[in-house]
């Protein structure tokens, strides 16, 4: 009985430290990166779209596309990637 509720104590363990945390971390880091976002950054929305942001508020953001210059709204929500690089940024991981 006990070699049984070590067992699964173990495997509890494993599904925390390989799943459940590391998938916690993602999110928040993802969660802050919304957070940081600035007026004039270099993003890829998860459909793939490159833009410059030109407008911020609160569960949105206006963009400008690259290629033709059309302006167009997304939910926070569906940034993937910002690529612009900031100076704070940068002395934070010093």
């Amino acid at each position: 009985m006990v070699l049984m509720l070590v067992i699964y104590g173990g495997l509890f363990a494993a599904l925390y430290f390989f799943m459940i945390r590391p998938q916690s971390k993602k999110r928040k880091e993802e969660q802050k990166m919304r957070e940081n976002l600035r007026v004039g950054d270099e993003i890829v929305t998860i459909g793939g779209i490159y833009g410059r942001i030109i407008s911020l508020k609160e569960d949105t953001m206006v963009i400008e596309s690259k290629s033709d210059h059309s302006k167009l709204t997304f939910a926070r929500w569906a940034l993937q990637q910002n690529l612009t690089v900031h100076d704070d940024d940068v002395v934070k991981k010093k």
